[in-house]
């Protein structure tokens, strides 16, 4: 990725820079899909924060991580953070089954998107954070 003069002052290039300097150099299905999924992170969670993690991977945080955003030669992965904790009535969740905290939506070339079913797990995932980061605070208070 390149480094812009804009952003944070620092003449690094912002998170949101670095996602859509991704977007556009994979110009093709993944970059389209990459995007769409952006889209709808943010429609459906508008107070999330986009980061840029461990040497280049899309993270979108409210009060933690909600999900990231991979993307491989045949799959965009869409990792939930805290997935394993969340409801998935519609069934979204298809990758990282076997794990105790983490789920993933793996997308492939031509896939649809739910978008209803995936902006419902978007809000889950930031209200599990935010509750989560509302207990903490509670404890700690309880304690002084």
């Amino acid at each position: 990725m390149k480094k812009t003069d804009v952003g944070d002052g620092s003449g690094q290039a912002s998170p949101s820079q670095l996602i859509d300097a991704r977007i556009e150099e994979l110009n093709d299905w993944r970059g389209e899909m990459l995007a769409r999924v952006r889209t709808l992170i943010k429609e459906a969670e508008p107070e999330v924060v986009e980061e840029w993690k461990w040497r280049g991977v899309p993270v979108w945080e409210r009060a933690g991580i909600i999900c990231t955003g991979e993307t491989y030669k045949s799959v965009v992965k869409l990792t939930f953070a805290k997935g394993a904790s969340l409801e998935d009535p519609k069934g979204l969740f298809n990758s990282s089954l076997e794990g105790s905290t983490r789920r993933a939506i793996d997308f492939h070339e031509g896939d649809e998107i739910n978008e209803e079913a995936l902006k419902a797990l978007i809000r889950a995932a930031a209200k599990l954070n935010t509750s989560a980061q509302a207990a903490g605070s509670r404890k700690k208070s309880s304690r002084a």
